[in-house]
């Protein structure tokens, strides 16, 4: 029986029974995550006495400028992942390839691969507004005992078995999910343990905010712009509040927890998008759903998704279930898939 205030570290432990594959390997996996996110929120909480803002002076493999942060939350995340030796494999968005961890061990058991945005949103850190890190857990499909494949990391959504993300905020959050429903964990700075303060978290089937940058409004296909336009005509209970961060993770939070809807769509700069499906995509519309809401690409689920590449884009429409709805008709309406 859940109950608030209950530690994260008791609360994995009381509810592992109800985990698909209850051998305990993905409660040390999810301990190794949270103990990696208390490590990055002290290092975000201090970015602007020390020198890790900024730039780092690299690129990542989606030609995006690195954050200091980036570089310093993609190797504690690796290091608290590896170090524990219960991932057979790791996939980073700051990453070109994934990782394979004691491939030449023939006795390596471990059958979990991870797939990591270690800092979402990183370029907000230098104005001080929240950052994230999103993560999300696969068994692997080839034969334990062997080097992980390709393969293992590009599995559609519908096969994770966990999925979540931290928010590092006023108050730093960890929101998951093992397929049993959407609990949220809140950090106590004094004592270094997250609570649970949200548990159950059901996303309303209507809301009231869209959340898009409206600076791409030119380019957005005919449908989005259609749908952001129902949005702003006063009608009935419209026009809905427009409130985008630019941080996935924040930005999916205020909406789940108050009710409203996440786009991302393609545009004619953009045609594939530009949120990475198996970093960010996969593991909201996994929360999502488990919450009671949607996410889709404007004409299927975002879980029902073949992956094709490991840094793969699409179109996101996430949240309130009857909003993703209404989205689609009107992208449908304008663009009929062929």
């Amino acid at each position: 029986m859940t109950k608030k205030n209950q530690t994260l570290g008791e609360f994995i432990i009381e509810n592992q029974t109800s985990f698909q594959y209850s051998t305990g390997e993905l409660s040390k996996l999810i301990n190794a995550i949270r103990l990696a996110a208390k490590v990055v929120n002290h290092e975000v909480s201090k970015a602007g006495l020390v020198d890790i803002l900024g730039a780092a002076g690299d690129t990542n493999i989606q030609g995006e400028d690195q954050q200091k942060l980036d570089v310093l939350a993609n190797e504690k995340f690796i290091q608290a992942l590896t170090n524990r030796e219960i991932v057979c494999g790791i996939a980073s968005e700051e990453e070109d390839e994934f990782i394979s961890i004691n491939s030449n061990d023939k006795n390596h058991q471990n059958k979990y691969v991870v797939l990591i945005d270690p800092l979402d949103g990183s370029s907000n850190i230098d104005v001080n507004v929240s950052v994230g890190t999103i993560f999300s857990i696969y068994r692997r499909v080839t034969p334990i005992g062997t080097p992980v494949q390709l393969e293992d990391f590009l599995q559609p959504g519908r096969n994770q078995v966990a999925a979540g993300y931290i928010i590092y905020g006023t108050s730093t959050m960890i929101v998951y999910s093992t397929g049993d429903g959407v609990n949220g964990f809140t950090l106590n700075p004094a004592i270094g343990s997250y609570y649970l303060s949200n548990p159950d978290i059901k996303i309303p089937e209507d809301g009231k905010i869209y959340s898009v940058n409206e600076g791409h409004y030119v380019h957005f296909h005919q449908g989005v712009k259609d749908y952001i336009k129902y949005c702003q005509k006063e009608e009935g209970d419209r026009p809905y509040t427009s409130r985008y961060i630019g941080s996935l993770a924040s930005d999916f939070h205020r909406n789940m927890i108050k009710g409203g809807i996440y786009m991302y769509p393609k545009s004619s700069k953009q045609e594939e998008g530009k949120l990475r499906l198996l970093y960010e995509c996969n593991p909201m519309a996994f929360l999502a759903e488990q919450a009671g809401g949607k996410a889709s690409d404007g004409y299927m689920p975002i879980l029902d998704i073949q992956p094709k590449e490991l840094h793969q884009r699409v179109p996101f429409f996430c949240g309130s279930k009857n909003m993703v709805d209404k989205v689609e008709e009107f992208i449908q309406k304008a663009n009929p898939k062929q």
